[in-house]
Formats: structure tokens, sequence, C-alpha cells
């Protein structure tokens, strides 16, 4: 159940140009918290600006209490929480989203993302491996300038595959052309998605025609977190497009089979 807390931050981390890493004391939302959740993060403590803001949960220290999330200065809201310091509460409400990424039936699993999509595909590879599942974890940068937690990723996978749609580092190319090349070979049970929309349905279509198994975390725009807003519905791919239905991902998700949701 979802708990509001003021949860004191302990270490905060620019890890590349604009992108943050905070730790905060949270162990009444650590504990309740699965692969996949998030949590929505009051920012100001006036009205402006009013919503919280959505972010995904990248790392829980259950042992500690110590949740980690991981965010990119986008406006106003995120510069505003940029500039929290070590030992400022911050607002919290959480864990959020009811669908979540399971991996208890699967033993080899490929985990794919994209850009800022990775953060919350991080908890899911360390679950999964010490849970004795193969993982091999397939992330996707523009170039070398935007590569980042690869050493943490690689500490929780099998095999890592680093692509950039450059080629200035690692493979080049889109990592998602790279995991369907390996899949010629390699009999994944499952796939983990988070990231571009285009990446997205790109693994719903390959998943769907080939018959295998896949689930993809989505990033819609939250305004309340709780289905309440309606901001963030995404068609069900049942659905009639002259009657169409639609999912809440804060909800339904954030994440989904990929068969049930249409891009």
């Amino acid at each position: 159940m979802a708990k509001q807390i003021f949860a004191e931050l302990v270490k905060k981390e620019e890890i590349i140009s604009g992108i943050y890493k905070f730790s905060v004391k949270a162990e009444e939302i650590v504990k309740d918290s699965k692969p996949g959740n998030f949590i929505e993060i009051r920012v100001s403590d006036g009205i402006d600006p009013f919503l919280r803001r959505p972010i995904s949960i990248y790392n829980l220290d259950k042992e500690n209490g110590i949740l980690e999330f991981i965010f990119q200065i986008k406006g106003k809201g995120t510069e505003i929480l940029s500039r929290k310091e070590v030992g400022d509460k911050v607002d919290i409400i959480g864990p959020l989203g009811f669908g979540t990424f399971n991996f208890e039936k699967y033993n080899k699993i490929a985990v794919i993302g994209g850009g800022i999509g990775i953060f919350p595909l991080y908890e899911l590879s360390k679950q999964a491996k010490k849970s004795g599942k193969a993982v091999n974890c397939y992330l996707g940068f523009r170039n070398k300038d935007l590569v980042m937690l690869e050493k943490e990723f690689k500490d929780v996978t099998d095999n890592l595959t680093i692509c950039t749609d450059d080629g200035s580092y690692g493979e080049s190319g889109f990592a998602i052309d790279k995991l369907i090349k390996d899949m010629e070979n390699e009999k994944y049970e499952c796939i983990y998605a988070c990231g571009p929309t285009p990446m997205l349905r790109t693994v719903k279509k390959y998943a769907d025609e080939n018959g295998i198994n896949a689930q993809v975390s989505l990033e819609e725009k939250m305004g309340c977190g709780l289905g309440v807003c309606l901001g963030c519905a995404v068609k069900k791919a049942s659905s009639p497009n002259d009657n169409p239905e639609y999912f809440h991902v804060c909800k339904g998700g954030p994440v989904f089979n990929s068969k049930d949701v249409e891009f």
C-alpha cells in the first residue's frame, strides 16, 4: 500500500550532466516495493509546480531501507528537485503502480533499455540474477557521452551489451537491432523493456510475431499517480478502433504485457 513519507536525502550524485541519483532513507516504501514500481515526488513547498513528479525506482536496498531513484532535469520541477542537498527531506508517495515486472517463471531473460529508460531495469536485473536467472542486458544510448551505469549493470547481469547510435562506444547501432540479431541463437524466454516508444513498438512487434513473452514499462505523463486525473491513458490492443478502451499507466502499469497494449 502506498505511503506518504518525508525521506531524508542521504546521498546525492550527478552521474552525468543534468542527471542525478538520489539515495533516500525510506524503509516504509522500500519494504513493499517491487521491480517496476514508481514513486511520486512533491518538488516544491508551494503551489508552483503544483503536481508531483513521477519517477521510477532505480534501486532498493532492503537491508538498510535505502531507496534510490534517478532523474533528468527536464523542466522547472526537476530543476527544483535537483537543488536538494544531503540532509534535506523529500516528500514521497510510494510504492505506486500495480503492474510490475514478473520474472519468477522464466530462467533466461533479455533486458533492454534506451536512454533514461534504463533506470527501472536495474532493480529487475539485480533481483532476477540474485534469484538464479540468466540475465542478458542490452542498453542503448545516442553517443558515448550519454553512456551511464555501465559498471552497475555489469554487476547484476550475466552479459551486458552497450550500443550507441553513432558507434562512438560499444556496439554501433540500436540496442533493439542487436537483441533481435542475438535472438537467432539465444533462446530468451521473456524480454523486458523500457525506453523510447519506437523501441518498445519494435519489441512488441517482434514478440508478437515470434510468440515470445515481453513486458514493457511505459513512461506516460502522470499527473496524480493514482488513476484520478486520467492523463496517462494508453490504448488496449484488444479494443476496436471505433470504440477504443484504455489502460491508465499509473494504475494498470507501469509494466504491461506487450500484447495487451497498442503504441
